[in-house]
């Protein structure tokens, strides 16, 4: 088994909380969301990122709206919906369900 491919599996699950974590402070550009990524040690590339953002709109969890520029063309911002800040209280809940259960775990085998 290969601890680099385990590694990145779970940065892959927990990938879209971390998503909806960024937008939940602020709409943002894609690559502002991929700066906020990478500026917490999770590198994620635009064929990785545009790809999940289409799959978070489409499930109604996002929105986005075009902004004009002063470097280029129009930016499209994305944004929670009412229910994708619903989602994310669940994804928080399951999170903090999750991570007291490995920190439980963690305290038992080492004591």
């Amino acid at each position: 088994m290969n601890a680099d491919n385990v590694k990145s599996q779970m940065r892959k699950g927990i990938l879209e909380y971390c998503i909806l974590l960024i937008l939940d402070k602020k709409p943002s550009y894609a690559s502002d969301i991929i700066t906020a990524l990478k500026e917490a040690k999770i590198i994620v590339v635009e064929g990785t990122l545009y790809p999940l953002l289409t799959r978070l709109k489409n499930s109604d969890l996002l929105a986005y709206q075009w902004e004009e520029s002063t470097q280029g063309p129009p930016r499209k911002y994305y944004s929670l919906t009412e229910k994708g800040e619903l989602f994310l209280l669940e994804l928080e809940k399951a999170w903090d369900e999750l991570s007291e259960t490995i920190s439980a775990i963690r305290n038992n085998v080492n004591n």
